[in-house]
């Protein structure tokens, strides 16, 4: 097991206390930090603590004993995860993720920097606001067409007709009315109208800035996560979570950020059907979704239920969480499986094999590794893990 050193991101979205504070680093930051990466990704690489060799290096030198000859053979011999803290400090940008499909073809034609797709699951860790999804078209005529500015009256006619991309694709050409869609969101006493103004005041002559009438809102609480499949146009807005996804960086913008943008390829891999996923964590403290490249689970005292094995006959499966000592074990888990694991503590101080685990401090456990106990102690520690065959659930 190794003690893992992780990058910090310092988007200007980021906050300069969320990350700084629980990684015991000096409050405020110097500047913005947006994320903190663990994984084996090229382009932040976590490394072994005291070693100074990454993540990836340590996979290439052994892929069966670090990733498991499963992990290694179906995804190539990397890491198929990728774990972040996330600390969402001001809204980042309206963007949407492709299709395994579309993510080799795009990176075959130079669009994408990977050939991976890249589903995501957040979990808040406080409260942690997101847009995500369409709204009903008909609702979001509705509230555009009370801004009552004449250059948005093919979008409120497209979106009354149900045809959302091309509504959207018509409200990002109207740059030119950006201002007054900004004063009169301002003129609305509603909190959805607020947001407008507000993006408007982040983000001058950014028609985007009109996402919260277009878009769903979602407010997670505490523990609360949310899972973001392809295709899915999302914002987030404030907040601080976990974030877990498919090994990839492959991200489309189309506004409310100064990097680059190409909207003909978000216009063209967004699905406007697809919506996002409510998730709670059931048996195991486990997140269940449907993506085959991670599983996430949450492990604290007290909160494992007895019984959730699966079809096998010691009633366990793969990557099984299992109380250690049963019913009244105060959360003490034990991991089995010889899966590739990410352990982060977010609170508090817990051990995994006797490894002290303080807030902030994560630990990378080869799949080599059979049997991993994990006792939270009076903490929260978050586990980062392949998905099986058929997903996560």
């Amino acid at each position: 097991m190794h003690l893992l050193a992780n990058p910090v991101k310092d988007y200007a979205w980021g906050s300069r206390t969320d990350i700084a504070a629980l990684t015991g680093r000096p409050v405020p930051a110097p500047g913005p930090e947006a994320e903190m990466w663990l994984g084996a990704h090229p382009a932040g690489p976590s490394r072994l603590d005291g070693d100074g060799r990454s993540l990836a290096e340590l996979a290439a030198a052994d892929p069966a004993g670090v990733l498991g000859a499963a992990t290694a053979d179906r995804y190539g011999g990397r890491l198929p995860y990728l774990m972040k803290l996330i600390a969402v400090d001001r809204p980042l940008s309206l963007q949407v993720h492709p299709t395994a499909e579309q993510a080799a073809h795009g990176h075959a034609r130079g669009v994408y920097g990977d050939p991976w797709p890249k589903p995501e699951l957040v979990c808040a860790i406080t409260p942690f606001t997101a847009l995500a999804g369409f709204r009903d078209g008909g609702q979001a005529a509705m509230l555009v067409g009370r801004l009552g500015v004449r250059e948005l009256r093919e979008v409120t006619e497209l979106l009354a007709a149900g045809s959302l991309l091309d509504a959207l694709a018509a409200l990002l050409e109207r740059r030119e009315a950006a201002e007054r869609i900004a004063w009169a969101a301002s003129a609305v006493h509603h909190p959805d109208y607020a947001l407008v103004a507000r993006l408007a005041r982040l983000y001058p002559g950014d028609p985007a800035c009109l996402a919260p009438l277009l878009l769903r809102r979602h407010e997670l609480a505490p523990g609360q996560a949310l899972f973001l499949g392809a295709g899915v146009l999302h914002c987030y807005l404030r907040g601080f979570g976990v974030e877990i996804m498919g090994a990839s960086d492959n991200v489309m913008r189309a506004g409310l950020t100064p990097k680059p943008l190409n909207v003909p390829e978000l216009l063209r891999v967004t699905d406007p059907g697809a919506a996002p996923a409510a998730v709670e964590a059931g048996p195991g403290g486990l997140y269940p979704t449907p993506a085959p490249e991670f599983r996430l689970r949450r492990i604290e005292a007290r909160t494992e239920r007895p019984g959730n094995g699966g079809p096998d006959g010691d009633g366990r499966r793969d990557g099984d969480a299992r109380p250690a000592g049963g019913e009244g074990a105060g959360g003490v888990t034990r991991l089995t499986g010889g899966l590739p694991r990410i352990l982060l503590c977010t609170r508090g101080t817990a051990t995994a094999d006797g490894l002290r685990l303080e807030a902030g401090r994560s630990a990378f456990v080869p799949a080599a590794r059979a049997e991993v106990v994990v006792d939270p102690g009076d903490g929260v520690v978050f586990c980062a893990e392949p998905g099986g065959p058929e997903g996560s659930s």
